[in-house]
């Protein structure tokens, strides 16, 4: 089962942990003792960052904790010198003691463990986090799998110690510097149709993966649903897209109020919607498409979609959209707002 919560708390950092090089580990709890919510491996929380200069920042993070221990939720954090500022301002500004304001946890990488399938994990660097909980559910369910993680070296990659130490048979390290990186065609080649593939890593790392187990899936037979459950992947990072489908002005009717919305070329439909008809209270987080905050149900139209959460057949199925980043590929739809 996969939960979704859009609830907002504040919650106390109960520690901090240096986990490796440029990566903190942050333990959060209820100020008052109180159980936090249930999760499940693969979900993330929403960090509301303090304005610094009067701008806040919100980052998803995957929790990386014990599913089972309802008292603490973790996250691990790159510091990410040329990112966006949230990782720096987490590394340099965040204290034990201090609140923060957190909203989730929201699941869109869920992983349950189905008889008789194997399973290839796959990290690259900080992709680590959500997959740590899935190989010891993998694991406590006597399921056979494999872990395969890498990174520019061991002191920059979090956890890798530990899972080594408790998984000597089933995890192989990859640490550029000491000449061993991942070779991701033989791994595809050893990828089988009672295999599932999860991964969490750089865009590189995905891509060539992704091309890889869909070359391999297609060279056996596999039917593109079968390919589609066969590989599921985490992105931290954006797709790249050229020019939308639909380059004109698209009309959006939001099917609870009546309204119709106006979007234009150079608008999200979310910035069109929260400017046109604020009352629609439509939530968003990282406007990358990333993160899956923004999701709306689709009652009428086609969609361009550009986001980096749902898979190819969710996305063909058109039934819900990113509104941070997916647009209209028809003059007008119809969204559940």
């Amino acid at each position: 089962m996969s939960y979704f919560s859009d609830v907002e708390r504040d919650l106390v950092v109960a520690a901090r942990t240096d986990l490796a090089d440029g990566v903190v580990a942050l333990d959060l709890v209820t100020p008052n003792g109180r159980a936090l919510p249930a999760w499940t491996p693969g979900s993330h929380i929403d960090l509301i960052l303090p304005a610094r200069d009067g701008e806040a920042l919100e980052r998803q993070y995957s929790l990386c904790g014990d599913p089972d221990d309802r008292s603490t939720w973790r996250v691990a954090v790159l510091r990410e010198e040329a990112g966006r500022g949230g990782s720096v301002r987490l590394h340099e500004d965040i204290v034990v003691g201090q609140r923060l304001r957190v909203r989730g946890p929201r699941n869109h990488f869920a992983f349950e463990v189905s008889p008789g399938t194997r399973y290839r994990f796959v990290a690259g660097g900080i992709g680590i986090t959500p997959l740590r909980a899935m190989v010891a559910i993998a694991e406590a369910a006597g399921a056979e799998w494999t872990l395969d993680y890498s990174g520019r070296s061991r002191r920059t990659m979090a956890f890798a110690e530990e899972l080594s130490a408790a998984y000597p048979e089933h995890v192989r390290i990859h640490a550029s510097d000491e000449g061993d990186r991942l070779d991701v065609r033989a791994f595809a080649e050893a990828v089988v149709a009672d295999t599932a593939v999860y991964a969490c890593g750089p865009a590189r790392l995905l891509e060539a993966l992704e091309g890889a187990v869909t070359e391999r899936a297609t060279s056996v037979g596999l039917a593109a649903p079968r390919i589609d459950a066969l590989l599921h992947v985490e992105r931290f990072e954006a797709k790249e897209f050229g020019e939308p489908v639909w380059p004109d002005p698209f009309e959006v009717e939001l099917a609870l109020s009546g309204e119709v919305v106006t979007v234009n070329p150079d608008q999200s439909v979310l910035d069109a919607i929260r400017e046109q008809a604020p009352d629609a209270m439509v939530l968003s987080s990282c406007r990358r498409g990333t993160c899956g905050t923004c999701e709306v149900a689709v009652l009428e139209g086609e969609i361009e979609h550009r986001d980096s959460v749902l898979t190819p057949v969710e996305q063909a199925d058109g039934a819900v959209m990113m509104v941070c980043v997916s647009r209209a590929a028809c003059p007008r739809i119809v969204l559940d707002l």
